[in-house]
């Protein structure tokens, strides 16, 4: 099973590097792309997935988990009354008192990997691969990215697969900059993607997610594609 990767794909930056990397290592006829829908406000992220695929020419397939999402007022959710903050995660972490920001989709790395594991023993994919970073993990922001959650998950996935299934984070001690620098070396199709999490024409630059991209890219001395 080691020959065939399946990826996690969110449309962004990071999860995008993944694909590339899968791509570069097993072959675009070995890679099998997982687009997740959870009840997002807008359709965005599902659409920079479908487009990043057929750039690479992988097989895609799409799940709706929508309704295990229902009970919670995450503001990334079409029916949260909460609306996504227009700040750094910094400046969020500091009115959190050590909790996650209001954008953390509760346990969504961990129902996603399990999801994908479920599929990987099916289509006999070896790696699954997602695109955690070390900026998304820093005080606690998003528990489900960090290196203590990485290597419980993936011990968990190994065993309850039967040594099957390994779980590859190639980022999970890296920053965002490093991850575009990564993906630039790779010649990723950074313009079909899409990390705000705003549903208009054009990215709103103010979000959390808008921000981290705008100084991944800043520090690696190029335009954001996107916003071309």
């Amino acid at each position: 099973m080691n020959n065939r990767a399946l990826v996690l794909a969110s449309g962004g930056v990071d999860s995008t590097t993944c694909l590339a990397i899968a791509v570069e290592k097993y072959g675009k006829e070995n890679v099998t792309a997982l687009v997740v829908s959870y009840g997002q406000k807008h359709t965005k992220e599902r659409e920079a997935s479908i487009n990043v695929c057929r750039h690479y020419g992988v097989e895609l397939i799409e799940l709706d988990l929508k309704k295990i999402f229902e009970y919670s007022n995450c503001s990334l959710l079409e029916h949260s009354t909460e609306k996504i903050p227009e700040q750094s995660y910094e400046e969020q972490l500091k009115n959190t008192e050590g909790k996650p920001v209001s954008t953390y989709v509760p346990f969504r790395n961990g129902l996603f990997l399990s999801t994908a594991a479920s599929i990987a023993i099916s289509k006999e994919c070896g790696v699954i691969y997602y695109g955690i970073h070390r900026d998304d993990a820093s005080g606690n922001a998003y528990p489900d990215c960090s290196e203590e959650f990485n290597k419980a998950i993936s011990d968990a996935i190994y065993l309850g697969s039967g040594n099957q299934v390994k779980i590859v984070a190639p980022f999970v001690d890296k920053n965002k900059a490093e991850v575009v620098a990564e993906g630039l070396r790779l010649n990723a199709p950074y313009e079909l993607t899409w990390s705000c999490y705003e549903g208009k024409e054009k990215p709103c630059c103010k979000c959390g997610t808008c921000i981290d991209r705008a100084r991944a890219f800043e520090a690696n001395g190029v335009e954001d594609p996107a916003l071309k």
